[in-house]
């Protein structure tokens, strides 16, 4: 390596965030979150964090057709039980267009097979497989924050739905 580029990857190493100085352990729940599980560890929940009022965001123009109608599906159940604001619209529309390439890929994957042959004539892995299981791990990502896992919802109990909506179970706890 050339002394000025070894010089700039140290200069670029000493400008990056040190070890030190990221969050450890586990991601904070939200405060709607704790107050719906009876706040377990019985912690103090945070009054000051902000809750925004529910909503049903617009649909981003940018997301496919199949991206459209899981959006669609998603925000129906979402508002159902009070769960969505206009903040979420960026997660969402991820989480929307990761599920549409998604669909597309395992399309493709049933149309040709998990093998294909390469210009060279040697089976391969399908490329629609590596975008099948990355989009996948981004559905998961997201999926979990939103509660649409299995697990992510066991850890909720919602109220019924002639009770106050999940944003204001939160002030009651305070």
């Amino acid at each position: 390596m050339a002394p000025t580029l070894r010089h700039s990857i140290r200069q670029l190493n000493d400008l990056s965030p040190r070890r030190d100085h990221l969050m450890r352990g586990r991601r904070p729940k939200p405060t709607r979150i704790k107050a719906l599980t009876g706040n377990p560890g019985k912690r103090p929940l945070n009054a000051h964090e902000p809750r925004p009022e529910p909503a049903l965001p617009d649909c981003p123009p940018e997301l496919s057709p199949g991206a459209h109608r899981e959006w669609a599906r998603l925000t129906g159940e979402l508002s159902k039980l009070n769960l969505i604001t206009n903040l979420d619209r960026g997660a969402l529309a991820t989480y929307c267009g990761a599920y549409a390439m998604w669909a597309e890929a395992m399309e493709q994957i049933q149309k040709y097979g998990t093998m294909v042959k390469s210009p060279s004539g040697f089976p391969i892995q399908s490329p629609y497989l590596a975008i099948a299981n990355r989009q996948a791990e981004i559905m998961m990502r997201i999926a979990s924050e939103f509660g649409f896992t299995p697990a992510s919802r066991s850890r909720i109990s919602a109220p019924p739905q002639d009770q106050l909506p999940l944003f204001g179970a939160a002030e009651q706890e305070s």
